[in-house]
């Protein structure tokens, strides 16, 4: 496929990771799985600006998907996705199959206690797990000197944060702020989902996030400020409310005020055939 290398065997990655160490130049990896659009692009700017050279790897991961998800109809579009990732400069595309990550016999799974329970982990039983392992795994086969992941999915990004930690993986994990539409919608590959009203709809996500965060700044109690947003949501024309919740930045504990440490406005909400999940920061 023109404009972009492609490699899709753990020894071929590492192989042309060693050249290029070699040569004394450092690598970034941008794990995906695939249907890319801006807000990944953005991950390979930001690698651009940290590295020598930038691998994305596009893999639709079946261990992170629950029985009743979306990973059969989860958009797959390899030509367009690499022709994307020429585009914006990227040096290589990781896509292995599944038979390359989880050969005949592979047992063994990751999981980080905490972290993952609660918030999409309560809601997507074992989905965490399926991420922590695959991320490990391509922390190991690329070994990079960093590993960039947008903020949408913010308790993901803590979970990979204290993986790599915990099992003294040598690669800095660096989050990416969510890139956004026009009206404020984070960019995800599921919006395709959406119907055009739907679309409309949809940025009402990130308003009520928005609301939470003036109302803690206004000294309100967070439990009475996210009850209001998911009422507003349902209000709206959101199907259901998965969870609007207040956490620590850094732990992901419950807060109730902002008294002193930043904070994390999380939410999910469902709508149509989508699942959205959003994010804000909120300091004092």
């Amino acid at each position: 496929m023109p404009g972009i290398d492609i490699v899709r065997s753990v020894a071929d990655l590492r192989g042309r990771v060693r050249a290029w160490r070699t040569q004394g130049l450092t690598v970034a990896l941008v794990p995906t799985m695939g249907a890319l659009h801006q807000g990944h692009l953005s991950l390979v700017a930001a690698g651009l600006s940290r590295a020598d050279r930038v691998v994305a790897s596009v893999f639709v991961n079946p261990t992170q998907f629950g029985p009743n998800e979306d990973f059969d109809r989860y958009p797959r579009q390899e030509e367009a996705d690499a022709a994307l990732l020429a585009g914006a400069g990227c040096h290589l595309l990781y896509a292995p199959t599944a038979a390359e990550m989880y050969p005949a016999g592979f047992a063994t799974t990751v999981t980080v206690a905490g972290l993952s329970d609660g918030l999409c982990g309560a809601v997507r039983p074992g989905h965490f797990a399926g991420v922590a392992t695959v991320v490990a795994k391509l922390l190991l086969q690329c070994l990079p000197d960093i590993a960039l992941f947008g903020e949408k999915d913010f308790q993901q990004l803590k979970v990979i944060e204290r993986m790599a930690r915990d099992l003294d993986i040598p690669v800095a994990i660096a989050g990416v702020p969510t890139h956004r539409e026009p009206d404020g919608l984070a960019m995800s590959s599921r919006n395709r989902y959406l119907s055009p009203d739907e679309r409309r709809i949809a940025p009402a996500l990130h308003r009520t996030l928005t609301e939470i965060a003036a109302a803690l700044r206004a000294g309100r109690p967070a439990g009475e400020a996210c009850r209001t947003a998911a009422a507003d949501l349902i209000a709206a024309g959101f199907a259901a409310v998965d969870y609007v919740e207040v956490r620590d930045a850094a732990t992901l504990a419950p807060a109730e005020r902002l008294d002193g440490r930043k904070l994390r406005i999380i939410a999910a909400a469902r709508l149509g055939n989508a699942r959205l999940i959003d994010n804000i920061g909120v300091e004092p």
